[in-house]
């Protein structure tokens, strides 16, 4: 069984009568589920994932007022619920909850991860956000949201990235997969400079992989999941193997594969013109297309992958 099918599973048992029996008066307003960070609110935990912070849980979302007011007697009473559920031992339960499950106000678990209590309003905060804070943000699943608010902002969300947005993104990781793979990858090996060239390609699978998922306007994951991630996209999961290989073992012919793929992708989408052409000349015709002025004319590396 999954972690979330597990969390839900402790939450219809006991998690929604401790709420109905200990706090009727949080019926109507409270939010509960699984989201935010582990492989488990991807749904990509597995064996290997249940050595560490992997136990039966689920997060309880409340209005600021509500968090004042309930967080220390809701606290106390998820911390009684029973320690062993499904083969699995709380570790982590405490009278105040822990960092990642138990009571948080709404706005906190969404300021947490993207700076702000609410959804992003301008193309600065859109652009100043990590990919993975956003991922970690519309992970999971509610399991129930009596207000609705919580489910509006993820709503908001799950959209994606504006589309003006995720233009100036590829712009700026085709052109820096275009200096890192296509320019000083090569120039690195003439040079003798085996390990830059190596952090060459890395740096190259790196923003190829980010415009992988902008082609499918999903947002990617903390990096230990962005190869695992790629089999759920609709467009390019035929990429993981190549890019994959690319990082063991480099050679400019999937260098210039992975290129065409890309290309391919971004020309089907009717974004670019030539698959022929180069990353580079590419960017700055995905970067014209952008209609918000201001953000076409910031320097084309505005939109590079925040950690």
């Amino acid at each position: 069984m999954k972690g979330i099918e597990i969390a839900e599973k402790y939450y219809r048992e006991f998690g929604a009568p401790m709420i109905a029996e200990r706090f009727p008066e949080l019926e109507g307003r409270i939010a509960v589920g699984l989201a935010g960070e582990g492989s488990e609110c991807l749904g990509f935990d597995d064996d290997v994932s249940r050595d560490h912070d992997f136990e039966p849980s689920f997060c309880m979302w409340l209005t600021n007022e509500d968090y004042e007011k309930y967080s220390f007697p809701l606290s106390r009473a998820y911390s009684s619920l029973p320690a062993s559920f499904e083969g699995l031992t709380r570790k982590s339960a405490t009278p105040t909850g822990g960092a990642r499950r138990g009571v948080m106000p709404t706005d906190g678990f969404f300021r947490k991860f993207l700076g702000s209590p609410s959804a992003p309003t301008s193309y600065a905060h859109w652009l100043a956000i990590p990919e993975h804070a956003l991922c970690a943000a519309t992970s999971g699943k509610v399991f129930r949201d009596d207000l609705g608010a919580f489910s509006a902002i993820r709503g908001e969300l799950k959209k994606g990235y504006p589309e003006d947005i995720r233009l100036k993104k590829l712009a700026s990781a085709l052109i820096v997969a275009h200096q890192s793979g296509s320019y000083n990858y090569p120039r690195c090996l003439a040079h003798g400079e085996d390990g830059a060239a190596l952090l060459a390609i890395f740096t190259f699978v790196k923003n190829i992989l980010a415009i992988v998922y902008l082609v499918n306007n999903k947002y990617m994951p903390f990096y230990k999941w962005v190869f695992r991630g790629m089999r759920d996209l609709e467009l390019l999961s035929d990429t993981e193997e190549l890019l994959a290989a690319l990082l063991t073992d480099p050679s400019q012919d999937s260098v210039d594969e992975a290129r065409r793929k890309v290309l391919t992708a971004l020309k089907d989408q009717r974004l670019i013109s030539d698959v022929a052409q180069s990353l580079e000349a590419t960017a700055y015709e995905i970067n014209d297309k952008i209609k918000n002025p201001s953000l076409r004319n910031e320097n084309i590396f505005a939109g590079m992958m925040r950690e």
